[in-house]
């Protein structure tokens, strides 16, 4: 009896330590993802500061999971297009999810 008493805690101890190997790589790959959305928002953000047509506006930029969006009010259309050009030139994205508009019209797109 203490023998498989024995076996039975030394599988629990093995589970624990196991199951925490597997939450802390999950974790890594969360703060990985993290990063990353953290370096595309700056990388998107930059971008778009540095196009002297599109400083004028307040275009906020998030990241979730490799996906950007971007919000807030343009001029016209044009200059939407441009953001999402820019936002476009940079790595790593995997989708845009444009909320911008232009004021007015409430043009979503």
């Amino acid at each position: 009896m203490t023998e498989l008493n024995s076996r039975f805690i030394a599988t629990l101890i093995a589970l624990a330590l196991f199951s925490g190997c597997a939450t802390k790589g999950a974790q890594q790959v969360d703060m990985r993802a993290q990063y990353d959305d953290i370096l595309i928002t700056t990388q998107v953000h930059d971008a778009i500061l540095d196009e002297p047509a599109l400083r004028p506006f307040d275009i906020n930029v998030r990241t979730t999971k490799g996906v950007v969006e971007l919000s807030g009010i343009v001029n016209s259309r044009d200059d939407m297009d441009r953001a999402i050009s820019i936002a476009r030139s940079i790595r790593g994205i995997k989708f845009i999810r444009n909320d911008m508009r232009t004021p007015g019209t409430g043009d979503y797109n």
